[in-house]
């Protein structure tokens, strides 16, 4: 793993947002922006099991703070911020794979706005639990950007998430995106994680790694070949 930083510009001035890269052995056939959600920074054992799980698989992931997180702050700035970093470090990537953008919740919802306002150029995007809604009020929907999005998306979701109940929300944002899919997690909440059925949050990132891994595939093959079930 290799440590960094990245300049992001907000309108008060330059930020520097931590960032670790995780190179895999060989030459990396995708890479992976990978973000944190609200409350939490990017150094999550979530995050770490995650980017571990994809590097060993040939894929390269940078994981990465948003401007609030790396202030020390627990709640989120503005949404402007956020976009900022995303932005500002995918031009810092390296260019030579498939870039995809992957977020925990919050980190994920910022992705999507970014790519929805032509901001973010990215082969797709992964949501590690889209928060649709705030729990308990599925009357405020974040999901009128989402049809806007015209490259793949993947949302991974656990089927007991409160930010996407119903279900039928998230099934029907999902269908109105032109390229989306959905993968439930069956008995999973928002990280994730099962009653009666207690894996440290490091291993849940291996697990849920597995899933965006297959979908990344098809993905960075199509984006590359145009043809083909992608790299093994």
């Amino acid at each position: 793993m290799r440590e960094g930083s990245v300049a992001v510009s907000l309108p008060a001035g330059t930020i520097e947002v931590d960032t670790a890269t995780h190179e895999p052995t060989g030459p990396a056939w995708a890479t992976i922006l990978l973000t944190h959600g609200a409350g939490t920074r990017f150094d999550h054992p979530f995050l770490i099991g995650f980017a571990e799980a994809v590097a060993a698989a040939g894929v390269r992931c940078i994981r990465f703070n948003l401007p609030y997180a790396q202030a020390g702050r627990r709640v989120p700035g503005s949404p402007a911020q956020a976009i900022a970093a995303w932005e500002a470090v995918r031009d810092a990537a390296p260019a030579d794979a498939p870039v995809f953008a992957a977020g925990r919740s919050y980190g994920g919802r910022m992705a999507s706005m970014a790519a929805a306002q032509g901001r973010l150029d990215v082969a797709g995007l992964i949501y590690l639990g889209y928060p649709l809604h705030p729990p308990g009020k599925p009357e405020k929907l974040r999901a009128e950007h989402l049809p806007d999005i015209t490259v793949p998306q993947l949302f991974v979701s656990g089927t007991r998430d409160p930010f996407v109940d119903p279900h039928e929300q998230l099934e029907q944002a999902v269908a109105s995106c032109p390229r989306a899919e959905l993968h439930w997690i069956v008995d999973g909440g928002h990280g994730y994680e099962v009653a009666r059925h207690c894996r440290p949050a490091d291993r849940i990132g291996v697990e849920i790694a597995a899933v965006a891994l297959e979908w990344v595939r098809g993905v960075a093959t199509d984006a590359t070949t145009g043809q083909g079930s992608g790299p093994t």
